[in-house]
C-alpha cells in the first residue's frame, strides 16, 4: 500500500484549512474577532469536549439531563473532532490499552504520531461499527448521539456561515484560528501528556500531570490523576491544580442540574 493511499483525506483536508486560516487571520486581526474566538475556544473545549465528550458521554462521571447532555455534545462538534460516537469509542479503547499496543495514539510510538499523525493515516478517524458496538453500546442506543455523530459536521458549517455574515476577521479567528487552537490543546493531552510532567500515582500507563496543558485545556491536562481515578469528574486533585472544567460541573452540581458527581479523593 503506497503512502498516498493510506492518506486520510477526511481528516488531512479540514485539518489543512484550519491551518491556513489560522495563519490567515493574523493578517485580518480585530479584538471583537479575537474575543469571539476566545469565548468559542471555551465552549467548544471546556463545555464541549472536557465536560461533554470526556468527562460525561466517556466516563459518565456525572449526570444531567438529557437537553444539557445534547447541548454539550453539539458543543463538542465545534472542535473539529468527530462526533461524539467515535470520540468516546476512541477514548475508551485509548483507556484499555493505554501506551500498550492497541493505544491509538502512545507516544510510544512516536512524539509526533501520538499529536497528529495517527489521524492522517488509515482510518483513525472513523471508528469501525464492531468497535462502536463493544466500546459505546450506551452511545448506539441515543439516536440523537447516533445522528450527530454522522452529522458532525452541520455544526461548524452553521457556526461558520453566521460568523462570516460578520465579516472575515470573525470566520478567521472565530473558526480557523479557535479550532487549530482546539486541536492542538487536545492533541497536547494525547502527546506531552504522556511523556512530559510529574507523577503523583503509579498508573500502568506513562500518563503524567502538565500545568501548562491544563491550563489550555480547562484542567485536562492533569492527566496522571485522571487515568489513576478515570471516572472522577474532578481532575485537579490539589488546590492548586486548576480545573475549569470541573468548577462548572461542580456549579452545575450546586445548583441541582448535574448530580451522582463521582470524585476522586483531595490531596494536598
Amino acid at each position: 500500500m503506497t503512502i498516498i493511499s493510506r492518506i486520510n483525506w477526511i481528516a488531512v483536508v479540514p485539518f489543512t484549512i484550519v491551518h491556513i486560516g489560522a495563519v490567515a487571520a493574523l493578517f485580518y486581526f480585530s479584538w471583537p474577532a479575537l474575543f469571539t474566538a476566545i469565548a468559542l475556544y471555551w465552549i467548544a473545549l471546556s463545555l464541549g469536549i472536557g465536560m461533554g465528550y470526556h468527562r460525561l458521554l466517556t466516563h459518565r462521571s456525572y449526570k444531567v439531563p438529557k437537553g444539557i447532555e445534547y447541548f454539550l455534545a453539539v458543543c463538542g462538534t465545534l472542535a473539529l473532532e468527530g462526533g461524539p460516537l467515535y470520540w468516546v469509542t476512541t477514548h475508551r479503547i485509548h483507556h484499555q490499552f493505554s501506551d500498550r499496543p492497541g493505544d491509538p495514539h502512545t507516544p510510544r510510538d512516536g512524539r509526533w504520531w501520538s499529536h497528529i499523525t495517527w489521524m492522517l493515516v488509515g482510518n483513525a478517524t472513523k471508528c469501525s461499527v464492531e468497535d462502536c458496538r463493544r466500546y459505546s453500546p450506551d452511545l448506539l442506543k441515543d439516536p440523537f448521539l447516533v445522528w450527530l455523530s454522522r452529522n458532525n459536521a452541520v455544526p461548524i458549517l452553521v457556526a461558520s456561515g453566521l460568523l462570516l455574515m460578520f465579516g472575515w476577521p470573525f470566520f478567521l479567528w472565530g473558526v480557523c484560528f479557535r479550532i487549530t487552537a482546539n486541536l492542538h490543546s487536545t492533541w497536547m493531552v494525547n502527546s506531552l501528556t504522556h511523556f512530559w510532567g510529574s507523577r503523583r500515582f503509579e498508573t500502568r500507563d506513562d500518563s503524567r500531570n502538565n500545568w501548562f496543558v491544563a491550563l489550555l485545556s480547562f484542567g485536562e491536562g492533569w492527566h496522571n490523576n485522571h487515568h489513576a481515578h478515570p471516572t472522577s469528574a474532578r481532575h485537579g486533585l490539589a488546590w492548586y491544580e486548576l480545573d475549569m472544567s470541573w468548577l462548572m460541573i461542580r456549579l452545575l452540581q450546586a445548583i441541582r442540574v448535574a448530580d451522582r458527581v463521582r470524585v476522586a479523593p483531595f490531596h494536598d
